[in-house]
């Protein structure tokens, strides 16, 4: 068998994006090779470094390039407060709105059983063991809303109430700027429930 051309390994690396198929790879390879030589040598240039000098935080697993992230090291946030979220995007996106001031800890993923995905390999007992420290008086679930993500609060939420700790999940409801009758009834049930 022929060992794979460059382009045939570019595709194939492509294909590894999220949302990515044989066609688009294609498309962004042709593109790249044909068009933007220069923005190809500057992204295989920031994808190496990106690789080599990025890590985890260790105190609450988002990227980092340094042993604690900038969130981590910055004594001004509320220690009280403990958002535990699945992702560093996740985590990116709550700072984007400026609204919360505590600090965080990531789980890297979210429950799932058929994926033999359970509460170790989340970090369960870190985020347990995290949670007990004095200062925090109140951990955030904010996990996503799907199947995986209610499971992952509920049992987090059930594992923190029997230490003691306080644990609140994220609201759900009708999104800003939305019409009703457009809404999904799930939504709609849910804003019900959690109206305030």
């Amino acid at each position: 068998m022929l060992a794979a051309s460059a382009l045939e390994n570019l595709i194939e690396a492509l294909k590894r994006l999220p949302g990515v198929g044989q066609k688009s790879a294609q498309r962004m390879a042709y593109h790249l090779l044909q068009h933007d030589r220069e923005g190809a040598r500057q992204m295989a240039k920031a994808l190496s470094t990106a690789t080599e000098s990025i890590g985890h935080c260790q105190r609450c697993h988002t990227f980092s390039e340094t042993e604690l992230c900038l969130i981590c090291s910055d004594g001004a946030r509320d220690a009280r407060l403990l958002c535990v979220v699945e992702t560093p995007a996740d985590q990116a996106a709550l700072e984007r709105t400026g609204s919360y001031r505590g600090y965080y800890f990531v789980l890297l993923g979210r429950l799932s059983p058929l994926d033999g995905i359970g509460a170790r390999e989340i970090g369960a007992e870190e985020l347990l063991a995290r949670a007990a420290q004095t200062e925090v008086e109140e951990v955030i679930l904010a996990s996503s809303f799907t199947a995986e993500g209610e499971a992952t609060a509920h049992v987090l939420a059930e594992a923190l109430r029997s230490r003691g700790i306080k644990a609140t999940r994220l609201a759900r409801g009708v999104p800003v700027g939305s019409e009703l009758e457009y809404v999904d009834l799930g939504t709609i049930a849910h804003a019900l429930s959690d109206r305030r």
